[in-house]
């Protein structure tokens, strides 16, 4: 057993040295990114509107006065909230790439100001996170591996933790120190007390984070726990119709039944059609500040008629286990599936494990130090 210890210290030491660096970065990035909603809704008054005693505008009445102030721009959707919060008109696009949101107030329709979403402090942080400051086509593979090498760590990490003996085993389970402690004793503690506690919340993330690195990844592990739709998220396609309809009146119906007809509902996402062919999705919310539980449904454009989809971006009620699992991957990785206490856990927990790496490398230092004092 001490002979497959070394090769996983080893495993561990090498590894930590290659990733390090990288596990900082993204560890440090989504402990920032933790509170980003909260932060943002704190100092950013245009998210909110006095509640009034009268209804919201019509998205027919909405949507040309968010065009007004992007022309040429392609709207993406409008989200509508149930109550004092302003309505946001989201653009977006690939090629060429934008992303802008128009904060409407749904009472009068001014513009409450326009913001450029891949701009900022927390779009910056979001872009170390994801692709660390590089190309996405560079940055998410090069995220992705590290995130891989770092599930290697923490499974090696929690295997040379486990001691020898009952004294060891006091001294890993908490920090054990006498008066004149030294500091290479008390970083060595850190690393792996820290490590050994963190490693059970930072496998989620790595799990998580998978998800979304890997296809290969999230199909096995959406099969695995009896998955049987489509993950590629994909519109059905409305039936030809009559040229003069225009969708955001149809629109317009679906919001009076959807999001005022259904009760409960705390948002509502509606999306335009961007084609002839393409259909309108309507995502309706019953929970704030988690995604999971979002009903995605889509109509015809020309006859509202509802469409089934065979992936797992649909109806809520018609999700499995493993489609719940997937869809909740965000609000896991995030904490926010256990509100406020889950962000301030995963908050802790990705700033100890960007502790790791600093650890780590004063362990390594300390003890090449060591090995040339005695030479």
């Amino acid at each position: 057993m001490s002979r497959l210890k070394k090769r996983i210290g080893k495993v561990h030491l090498w590894f930590g040295l290659l990733s390090g660096i990288i596990v900082f970065i993204i560890a440090i990035t989504g402990c920032i990114y933790a509170f980003q909603e909260e932060i943002q809704d704190a100092v950013q008054p245009y998210r909110f509107v006095e509640k009034q005693d009268k209804p919201y505008l019509l998205p027919s009445q909405l949507v040309p006065l968010a065009q007004q102030q992007l022309p040429g721009k392609e709207l993406h959707s409008l989200k509508y909230f149930a109550a004092d919060r302003a309505v946001e008109a989201t653009f977006y696009h690939y090629e060429p790439t934008y992303y802008y949101s128009v904060y409407l107030d749904p009472y009068t329709g001014n513009t409450l100001q326009v913001v450029d979403r891949d701009a900022g402090f927390f779009r910056f942080i979001l872009n170390g996170h994801f692709y660390l400051w590089l190309p996405p086509e560079i940055g998410q593979p090069v995220v992705a591996v590290f995130t891989l090498i770092f599930f290697v760590m923490v499974i090696s990490g929690i295997v040379l933790w486990f001691p020898k003996n009952k004294a060891a085993w006091k001294q890993r389970r908490w920090f054990r120190w006498k008066p004149g402690t030294k500091w290479r004793r008390k970083n060595y503690d850190l690393h792996n007390i820290v490590g050994f506690y963190a490693s059970f919340v930072a496998i989620i993330f790595v799990i998580t984070g998978l998800v979304w690195g890997f296809q290969w990844f999230a199909k096995g592990y959406y099969k695995i726990m009896g998955g049987e739709k489509s993950l590629v998220y994909e519109e059905p396609l409305s039936a030809p119709g009559r040229p003069d309809t225009v969708a955001t009146i149809v629109i317009d119906q679906l919001y009076q039944s959807v999001f005022l007809g259904q009760k409960g509902i705390v948002s509502a996402d509606f999306h335009p059609p961007a084609t002839d062919s393409a259909s309108i999705e309507v995502a309706t919310n019953t929970e704030s500040g988690t995604y999971w539980k979002t009903d995605y449904r889509f109509f015809d454009q020309y006859t509202a008629k509802e469409l089934s989809v065979n992936h797992i971006y649909g109806r809520h009620k018609e999700m499995k286990f493993a489609d719940h699992v997937m869809r909740m991957n965000y609000d896991i990785h995030t904490g926010g599936i256990w509100g406020l206490p889950g962000k301030m856990l995963a908050f802790l927990m990705s700033l100890l494990v960007a502790t790791l790496p600093v650890t780590g490398v004063m362990i390594y230092i300390g003890r090449k130090k060591k090995q040339k004092k005695r030479h």
